[in-house]
């Protein structure tokens, strides 16, 4: 029997696909479908106790833990590692530097979140979710698979540098970096931060659990657990903004109005992004950090981040207006818009990532980042309206939508029952888009507690409170949307896996005819290298920017609603 060949050359892109490449992308990305299952199924647990009271607390807390684990963690960061190994060796024509390390990296990764996922479920010391702060403490194993976890990825990153490095050191790639490549790039050097400040926690907190060190300094450890927590997710952000661009070029050939000035908003990621842990401390005692401490960092030296995010919101929809226009879609400010290749899966995941990451999770990181805000969002519902608007809505319906190419690009098997394909990124993308903005109401409004299983369990005690009328609505509005998202999550998973495991295989020929790439149609005085304007991409920056004010404004008016002065 034949042994597969070496390497391949994609018949759609072009690019040289080594197997020890596409081997590594495939197992990664299964790890991260398993674990977004597995965070799904939690959910259903987490949902039905905020919206109906429907599980004990016990069992709301261990669910929560393993809902947060597997979709902030596991889903998110096995999929982003395969995401470097498809953007360091595929988009660079090289084979891997050394696979093997990339499946030493894949095996601690997998041992490290079974050992989690079993720490979890067997004792309830580790349902501590993302906040185990001392003296609350967790046993060793559950630390340890941490600790595996992290090291595995941190190896995982090792190997994208050096396969970049590979490829420029033979040739396979000279000149910059391609803008999806540089986007991965800073996402890994924000990883390896982020890991190292993770190893300052969780060595302690592994140390401590098994009797070594006899204490730990509860605001230190909080403090340098939030240098960990909040910058895991800005990996995510610019593994996320990568991600777009690549869709953009995928599904309508965008290209980016300035490759120059998308590189420098990555480069504001670097200088300033991890400053935005900081609003998780603003609720500090200011004999731990001061007033002005808090000022400079998230009034601001954060900005110089949030600069940077608005120069991606106007450059990833300029980018498929590019190419639209490029491939004749001129009339108007929104025909390239509106006549966009909306039966793609992709291409909408794409519409709806930005946009319900830019109107809903960005702007109000800015609003919980600022001092004074912070106080109506901290410990809210508010706030995980605000990350399951980045996270949910923004990276992981992106990784949805670039999964859509990988599975006939990568595992070379056409997506079953495409039309369901059609319909869910709108049934994730709404269902999760009524969660937040429910989430947000009741945080902001009503002061709904984040910790807190459900709102139920204290009705008929002596000092019970009673809930208006409006808080049960926006809970059955959190509900549905819930539901939603979990029926597009289940549908995610379920094409996904009959396709890996039933999809017709498809040959080069089927590859370039159904999954060819757009290309520019004829444009007299509009060459390729002449990129047309594009004034619809500025009408939507523009509404944007006047949402953002208003959020902005209305919650300085909200807040000083809260405590009224005089008679």
């Amino acid at each position: 029997m034949a042994q597969p060949a070496e390497a391949r050359t994609c018949p759609v892109t072009g690019f040289r696909v080594h197997r020890a490449a596409e081997d590594l992308v495939k197992a990664n990305a299964v790890a991260a479908v398993v674990a977004l299952l597995l965070g799904g199924l939690a959910a259903i647990v987490v949902l039905f106790t905020r919206w109906m009271g429907a599980f004990p607390p016990e069992a709301f807390y261990q669910y929560l833990a393993l809902h947060a684990w597997n979709m902030l963690i596991f889903w998110i960061l096995f999929f982003e590692i395969a995401l470097l190994y498809f953007a360091g060796s595929i988009l660079l024509n090289t084979r891997p530097a050394s696979p093997a390390v990339g499946w030493l990296a894949f095996a601690l990764m997998v041992l490290g979140a079974l050992m989690v996922e079993r720490a979890i479920l067997t004792n309830p010391l580790n349902h501590l979710s993302f906040q185990p702060y001392p003296p609350l403490r967790g046993t060793p194993d559950f630390y340890l698979g941490t600790i595996l976890f992290a090291v595995g990825a941190l190896l995982g990153v090792g190997l994208f540098f050096a396969t970049v490095h590979k490829a420029y050191r033979e040739g396979t790639h000279t000149g910059p970096l391609p803008l999806v490549v540089f986007g991965a790039f800073v996402a890994a050097v924000l990883a390896v931060a982020t890991l190292l400040v993770g190893a300052l926690v969780f060595v302690p907190a592994f140390l401590w659990s098994a009797g070594v060190l006899p204490e730990l300094n509860p605001f230190l450890w909080k403090l340098a657990y939030w240098g960990f927590g909040h910058p895991s997710q800005q990996i995510n952000l610019a593994a996320m903004i990568a991600v777009w661009y690549l869709l953009a070029q995928l599904t309508v050939g965008g290209r980016t109005p300035s490759e120059k000035v998308s590189r420098a908003a990555f480069i504001l990621y670097l200088v300033a992004i991890n400053l935005g842990s900081a609003h998780h401390l603003q609720t500090e005692p200011t004999g731990a950090l001061s007033v002005g401490w808090k000022w400079i960092n998230t009034g601001y030296l954060m900005h110089l981040a949030v600069l940077g995010s608005m120069i991606h919101a106007f450059a990833v929809p300029g980018s498929v207006e590019v190419g639209q226009r490029l491939r004749g879609y001129r009339r108007g400010l929104f025909d390239w818009l509106v006549r966009g290749p909306w039966h793609n899966p992709a291409f909408s995941s794409l519409v709806l990532s930005v946009a319900l990451f830019g109107f809903l999770g960005g702007t109000t990181g800015v609003i919980a980042g600022t001092e004074q805000l912070n106080m109506k969002w901290h410990n809210t519902t508010a706030i995980m309206g605000h990350f399951h608007g980045t996270v949910v809505a923004g990276t992981t319906l992106a990784f949805m939508g670039i999964t859509w190419y990988v599975l006939p690009l990568i595992f070379r098997r056409r997506v079953v029952a495409e039309r369901w394909a059609r319909w869910q990124p709108w049934l994730f993308g709404i269902g999760v888009g009524l969660l937040v903005l429910a989430f947000m109401q009741l945080g902001v409004r009503y002061g709904l507690p984040r910790k807190q299983p459900d709102i139920f369990r204290f009705r008929g005690l002596p000092l019970a409170f009673e809930w208006p009328a409006e808080v049960y609505a926006l809970l059955t509005v959190a509900g549905i949307g819930g539901l939603l998202a979990l029926l597009g999550g289940g549908l995610f998973v379920a094409l996904v896996v009959a396709t890996v495991l039933f999809g017709k295989r498809l040959t080069d020929d089927e590859l370039r005819r159904d999954y060819a790439l757009p290309k520019a149609a004829a444009n007299p005085g509009h060459g390729v290298k002449e990129l047309p304007a594009v004034p619809g991409t500025f009408v939507l920056c523009l509404v944007f920017a006047a949402f953002f004010l208003l959020m902005y404004l209305g919650n300085y008016w909200n807040l000083s609603r809260a405590w009224p002065i005089g008679g």
